[in-house]
């Protein structure tokens, strides 16, 4: 996003509802995004309960980010379905199950 990266957002401990994704994310994180962006701003999460709560719906309309329609459980548009089936089926192939967590 505009030729960098931000941080990687780790939740402290507890459920993620939608009242931290807004606080946590939508608001320190994506509001600055659009604000930088400008109505050329498309707004995409992956439909996570979280992120589909009348708060996340109400604070996207409120800072008129659009957000793009997303198929849920779809893996041919989210990258990391493709990592979880290749390290899935590289586990199952081994005779003897991981026992440490360097293995696994």
């Amino acid at each position: 996003m505009l030729g960098s990266r931000t941080d990687l957002h780790i939740f402290d401990a507890g459920s993620v509802n939608g009242t931290r994704y807004c606080n946590e994310i939508l608001l320190p994180y994506v509001r600055l995004f659009r604000g930088a962006m400008g109505l050329q701003f498309l707004f995409i999460d992956d439909n996570a309960p979280c992120h589909r709560t009348v708060a996340a719906e109400q604070l996207l309309e409120s800072e008129d980010i659009e957000r793009m329609d997303w198929p849920a459980r779809s893996p041919d548009l989210n990258p990391i379905e493709h990592v979880w089936d290749f390290r899935g089926t590289r586990l199952a192939a081994r005779t003897l199950p991981p026992v440490t967590i360097r293995e696994l």
